[in-house]
């Protein structure tokens, strides 16, 4: 399974060849704006390859993109499904399948809120805390290879640039990445 972002940043290529092919190198019309969109989603998409590549090499194979971002998004603590939909952009009830299918392969479980008995939350089971520290671990590797690719201070730049707030909104807020 291919995530959104991927088939975006597979479209784009897509459309970039086929522009070049049909009208030849040296057409204007092949001229490619780099926009910071793209770099951010051909950036995120090299970190997600080598996320899954150190997925299938723990034994978390089985983990499709869709599920890794629930469990990056429940972070360790349990979340309604309610609030996992806001935060992924997605229907109800398509967390509820999404979440069902994860619960199957035993990475995560339901469990009743405290706080209100209507409310279904979603936690980490001992397999899904075994999996996020094996994800800790190759972000950890990521971020060490970037680091001798590209060296601390810039590293340590990019990080402080993403996670600075990017409108107002943000800044009220006092958002960090």
């Amino acid at each position: 399974m291919i995530s959104v972002e991927g088939w975006m940043s597979m479209a784009l290529t897509f459309c970039w060849c086929v522009r070049t092919a049909k009208l030849g190198e040296n057409s204007p019309m092949t001229t490619h704006k780099l926009y910071l969109r793209h770099l951010l989603l051909s950036r995120s998409d090299w970190m997600e390859r080598r996320l899954f590549d150190g997925a299938a090499r723990n034994g978390y194979g089985d983990l499709t993109p869709a599920m890794a971002r629930l469990c990056a998004h429940l972070a360790g603590r349990p979340l309604s499904l309610s609030e996992l939909a806001r935060r992924l952009t997605v229907s109800r009830q398509a967390v509820h399948k999404l979440a069902a299918e994860t619960a199957n392969l035993g990475y995560v479980e339901f469990v009743d809120s405290e706080q209100d008995a209507r409310v279904k939350l979603l936690r980490f089971t001992l397999k899904g805390w075994d999996m996020a520290e094996s994800a800790r671990q190759e972000l950890e590797a990521i971020e060490a290879q970037l680091i001798e690719q590209l060296g601390a201070d810039k590293v340590d730049l990019l990080k402080d640039v993403l996670a600075m707030p990017w409108s107002v909104d943000e800044r009220a807020r006092g958002r960090r990445g």
